[in-house]
């Protein structure tokens, strides 16, 4: 019971409670709290990580729903910025889809194969690169300066950042495909 109730999982439990207030408050047109509301989230998941490395409280628990919830935020936040008429109009709103359709396909290539695998062979030890993890942080910068734009009404960057976030989720989900097999083949010569 311990290992569950920690503070950084407590914090990952808040970020995912967060999730809906974030969407609504999105979704009925209230840009500047959802932003409020964003950042809180991000801050959160950085320091949830931080406090389990610093006072090991790392638990698989923790290892499981934290990327579960930056995934949820993360998809909730590209589905919808993409919709039409959800944000104020602004150059370069809403999100495109080719987009969201990007971030939301690296997810399911990742979720698809981490499946595949795990069922083919029982493997269970997938972490995530660097690369993955580079491309979340740039997803949660991102999904901050698209908020900034439909709240200061300035999206003249929003283009770079959009080839930015698709160019990371098309390099990280392949590499992907060859850090798992890294990590498979590292399991096995220990095993030996």
């Amino acid at each position: 019971m311990n290992s569950i109730l920690t503070i950084p999982n407590l914090l990952t439990f808040m970020r995912m409670a967060l999730i809906p207030v974030f969407a609504s408050l999105l979704y009925y047109g209230y840009s500047t709290f959802a932003l409020v509301v964003f950042v809180i989230a991000g801050v959160s998941d950085g320091i949830d990580g931080f406090l389990a490395r610093k006072f090991n409280q790392e638990s698989e628990l923790g290892t499981i729903i934290d990327p579960i919830a930056d995934k949820l935020l993360m998809t909730t936040a590209f589905v919808i910025l993409t919709m039409p008429n959800v944000l104020p109009a602004v150059r370069h709103l809403p999100v495109p889809f080719w987009v969201t359709a990007a971030v939301i396909g690296r997810d399911v290539l990742i979720i698809t194969v981490a499946g595949a695998i795990n069922i083919m062979t029982g493997f269970r030890g997938f972490k995530p690169s660097w690369l993955g993890k580079l491309s979340t942080l740039v997803q949660v910068i991102a999904v901050g300066m698209i908020l900034l734009a439909a709240v200061t009404g300035y999206g003249f960057y929003l283009p770079t950042t959009y080839f930015i976030v698709v160019l990371l989720a098309f390099a990280s989900g392949f590499h992907y495909v060859f850090h798992v097999a890294r990590l498979m083949r590292e399991t096995e010569s220990l095993a030996e």
